[in-house]
């Protein structure tokens, strides 16, 4: 089934990304396209992480909420939307929510973190972690309350703009005393002012499919 792939980059750069071992948490908008991307490039082995069940509010942007699948768990879904597309594939579904107290029961020997998720917390504890471990971390900011996706963008944490949600972030490493030149998807697109965070499915969308391509550029040089 990756006759193309293998056509296009050739089998050795192929098996290494087949090879990968990765870490994913949150598996909704940006996850969920960070998600697909991974297994539709041939990538067999990834541990997902999400507490989340699908609400109706999802069915705009998320790949795993459609009608049949409204308060069921994310990760069984996606775990489902895997198997229906790759046989072999190997998930790891981890059905909580991921914190100080329990991230150090993880695996140490992940190639890559990507951090999908919302919570600031969860962000700065799964860059100590990849901190310690010498394991490559790739983390969304702001996807909210913005509409034009050629804004988004592959830096690093320190050079980010007009996104409140990586300036706290910033804070919080530097008070931390760790490393602000982790990789990062980001818009430099002034989010709208609301009270509430909206979004269309193309900036989560194309901010998953910007992570995936960012690993494997970097698996294939």
């Amino acid at each position: 089934m990756y006759e193309k792939i293998i056509n296009l980059i050739g089998i050795e750069n192929f098996n290494k990304l087949a090879n990968l071992k990765i870490l994913l948490v949150g598996v909704g908008g940006v996850g969920g396209f960070v998600f697909e991307g991974l297994i539709r490039s041939g990538i067999k082995n990834i541990t997902i992480i999400d507490k989340d069940i699908v609400e109706i509010s999802n069915l705009n942007r998320q790949l795993v909420a459609n009608l049949q699948t409204i308060s069921q768990s994310k990760v069984d879904i996606a775990k489902r939307i895997a198997s229906n597309i790759n046989e072999n594939i190997k998930i790891n579904a981890i059905n909580e929510f991921l914190s100080k107290d329990n991230i150090n029961s993880l695996d140490k020997d992940f190639d890559y973190i990507i951090d999908a998720c919302d919570t600031l917390k969860t962000k700065l504890e799964l860059i100590r972690f990849a901190l310690d471990n010498n394991i490559k971390i790739i983390s969304s900011m702001g996807v909210g309350n913005r509409i034009d996706a050629s804004k988004l963008k592959i830096t690093t944490l320190d050079k980010t703009n007009n996104d409140p949600l990586a300036k706290k972030l910033r804070k919080l490493v530097r008070e931390e005393k760790l490393n602000n030149k982790i990789v990062v998807v980001c818009s430099d697109e002034l989010p709208y002012k609301r009270k509430d965070v909206d979004s269309l499915i193309t900036i989560p969308g194309i901010a998953g499919l910007l992570i995936v391509n960012y690993i494997i550029n970097d698996i294939i040089k």
